[in-house]
């Protein structure tokens, strides 16, 4: 197993929160928590990371500053021409947005997430938000687009026409209505998404961690693949799990009336 690299400083900090969750905060409060390329360094170790730690079962997706969760790309990287810096090949945009992630993620999001920083959100497969908490792809009102995903991933988790609005006047929503659309899993009092996105990391990391993985590579493709390519993959997943220790665990804890110790394999 690689262990995971507890970060105290920097722009990206790191830290583990129990029991197989780990905590990622963005920290350049000075930026708005804005995407420049140490960000983006270091999201990519991150994902790295735990994915190669076997302890992790859940990431959550955070920031250190209650006003802001991201504000999409640094703008001052991109006007001194550096914008290839933001991105890497494996990740895309903040080496995050496109990247492979078995493991679940869970954005908690407090004040504004905004552009890419909305993007960093639709990366992830659980959202917890504040009421403080406003989502936007402004990006038309700049001349550009949203190019990290947002233009097809905010379709998938809002109704299609209310998505078109938002894309193209590019104005934000507040997380009430983000909740109300189906955007938002669960919301929070201001200054509490963190706790919440705890509690829902509990309950993930709670499950045998392979049965998870699996279940949401399946789900992840709902609406990429047809019924047959889903059918074929969930036959393989069930194989997978079938193969497992925690497989045996889960129907031995179940008979004896007790809670299931899980291996994650």
């Amino acid at each position: 197993m690689d262990m995971l690299e507890e970060v105290s400083t920097g722009p990206v900090l790191v830290r583990w929160a129990g029991s197989g969750i780990v905590v990622v905060s963005l920290n350049r409060p000075e930026a708005r928590n804005a995407v420049n390329a140490e960000i983006t360094e270091a999201l990519a170790r991150v994902v790295d990371q735990t994915e190669r730690d076997t302890a992790v079962a859940v990431v959550i997706l955070a920031s250190t500053d209650a006003r802001v969760f991201c504000a999409g790309a640094d703008l001052k990287e991109v006007a001194a021409g550096r914008r290839s810096s933001l991105r890497t090949e494996a990740g895309g945009f903040a080496g995050l947005v496109f990247a492979s992630k078995s493991k679940p993620w869970i954005a908690a999001v407090e004040g504004y997430a905004v552009a890419g920083g909305f993007e960093l959100v639709l990366a992830c497969d659980l959202v917890v938000a504040s009421e403080t908490a406003r989502f936007g792809l402004p990006e038309v009102k700049r001349g550009i687009i949203a190019g990290a995903g947002g233009l097809y991933r905010l379709p998938r988790v809002l109704p299609r026409h209310i998505a078109n609005e938002l894309i193209a006047t590019g104005d934000s929503i507040d997380a009430h209505r983000g909740y109300a659309l189906g955007l938002v899993n669960r919301l929070a009092p201001a200054g509490d998404s963190y706790q919440a996105s705890l509690t829902l990391a509990q309950q993930i990391a709670g499950n045998a961690p392979v049965a998870v993985r699996e279940s949401l590579q399946i789900a992840r493709r709902a609406y990429d693949a047809d019924e047959a390519e889903l059918r074929s993959m969930s036959v393989e997943g069930l194989a997978v799990v079938e193969n497992t220790h925690d497989y045996y665990e889960g129907a031995r804890a179940f008979i004896e009336k007790r809670d299931p110790v899980w291996q994650g394999e």
